[in-house]
This record gives C-alpha cells, sequence and structure tokens, in this order.
C-alpha cells in the first residue's frame, strides 16, 4: 500500500479512503491487499483527466518532486516534442483511423519498436474509457507500458482535418490528440497532469487549432509549458 501510495502521489490515508469506498481497483489475498499496475494506470490516468481547477494543480504539483531530476528547469515537453511528429492535417475520418495515423506519427520519432502492439495498447485503453475531454482533446496514451514498445518517452501531437467522434463527456467531437508515451513511471502520470493543466489554464488548444504549421504548433506548446511553469513558480513565491 505504501509503495502505490509513492506512484500515485497520494497519503496512505487517501489509499485506504478509496479502497473503503470501493474506488481503488484491488484485490485481496488472504489478509493481504494486492493491485494490478494495469489496472491501476487505467484508473490512476481517467482520474487526471478528470481533475479540474485547484486539484488539478495540486495534484500536478504533487508529482513535479518525483521529475525534477529528470528534466532540466521542470520543462518536459523540450524532452518529449519533436517538430517533425507533429502533424496539423490529420486525414482520419474515424476513431480507429485516427488511432492508426497517430501509431504512424509515433514512428517518426525513430523511438517505436513494436507499432502493431502500441496500436493494439492503444485501442485496449480506449477500449476501457475514452480518453477525450470536453474542448476537443483527446489525450492518448496505451494501457500497457511494456519497454518493448518503444525506445524512450514521447509525445506526439496531430491535427484532424475533420471532426472525430471520440466520446467526449461534453459529446462535441474531438479535433486535436496528444500521444503520450512514457516509460518511466515517475513521468506518466505527471505528463498526464502536465498536459491537462496546459490545455486548462492556457489558449493553447485555439492556438493548435490555428496554427499554420508543425513548427508553429511546437513553438505554442512550449510556450504554453513555460507559462503554466512561471505561474506556478510566481504562486510559491506568493505563499
Amino acid at each position: 500500500m505504501e509503495e502505490l501510495a509513492a506512484y500515485l502521489h497520494l497519503t496512505p490515508a487517501e489509499i485506504e479512503r478509496l479502497i473503503a469506498d470501493e474506488e481503488l481497483p484491488s484485490e485481496e489475498r488472504g489478509d493481504r491487499v494486492v493491485f494490478r499496475k494495469q489496472d491501476i494506470d487505467a484508473w490512476a490516468s481517467q482520474r487526471i483527466l478528470g481533475l479540474k481547477d485547484r486539484p488539478l494543480a495540486e495534484y500536478h504539483d504533487k508529482t513535479s518532486y518525483g521529475t525534477r531530476k529528470l528534466f532540466e528547469n521542470e520543462a518536459i515537453m523540450p524532452e518529449m516534442l519533436q517538430p517533425r511528429a507533429m502533424e496539423p492535417a490529420l486525414k482520419a475520418k474515424t476513431k480507429a483511423s485516427a488511432l492508426r495515423e497517430m501509431v504512424v506519427l509515433a514512428e517518426k520519432t525513430g523511438k517505436v519498436f513494436d507499432s502493431k502492439d502500441l496500436l493494439a495498447s492503444l485501442v485496449a485503453r480506449e477500449d476501457l474509457c475514452s480518453t477525450a475531454l470536453p474542448g476537443g482533446l483527446a489525450v492518448l496514451h496505451p494501457r500497457h507500458h511494456e519497454p518493448y514498445m518503444f525506445e524512450s518517452s514521447f509525445v506526439v501531437i496531430g491535427r484532424a482535418i475533420q471532426e472525430l467522434h471520440f466520446g467526449a463527456p461534453d459529446g462535441q467531437p474531438t479535433h486535436l490528440l496528444f500521444l503520450v508515451c512514457c516509460q518511466d513511471d515517475r513521468i506518466h502520470l505527471h505528463t498526464l497532469a502536465r498536459l491537462c493543466l496546459m490545455a486548462l489554464k492556457t489558449d493553447v488548444l485555439n492556438q493548435l487549432r490555428c496554427a499554420p504549421d508543425a513548427a508553429t504548433m511546437y513553438d505554442y506548446i512550449i510556450a504554453a509549458e513555460q507559462q503554466v511553469l512561471g505561474d506556478k513558480k510566481a504562486k510559491a513565491r506568493s505563499s
């Protein structure tokens, strides 16, 4: 339970409450409570995608501690994004074809080892629950984080020409797709929180919809992350 609390960036008391409320996927084996990692990952990622405002900002701050040694100045995007792996004109007309196009885009990073299994893992994650958010954004990620699928962590971004129906909570179509592939457990949940916070606290989604090319999309993402980090540091100084 202590290991799980550290992984989810929650307190043991919060873990106990979630178990008592039957919100956290777990199993009883004799006098022990055990947790399957892939079930926990799916639960945690969906929880992050559903956080808003202060709870999201607080969770983002908690998860920052484990990544400070991995990324200079806490900036994730310059390490994980490449302009060549950003596509402003996805031709997909369906959710299935969009997932296929995003895997092709991921291959442009040069980090994908097994594109077939990566696609299957993305489909499995979407079958659990859609990763689409209100506002026309979906934050795709594989259900399984296996080292054989890709060499290192990365993010790719695609913008669809046509409306895609991804199952967003607001019932609206999805236009922007972020694909997050993280090998390091310390940064998987934090990267999801960072992207959600950028979407909530900056104008980056509108900017990405209007960007004329991949290079401009990249610049908007980098600037939005710096805005979020700047707001966080300003808040820390004032508290």
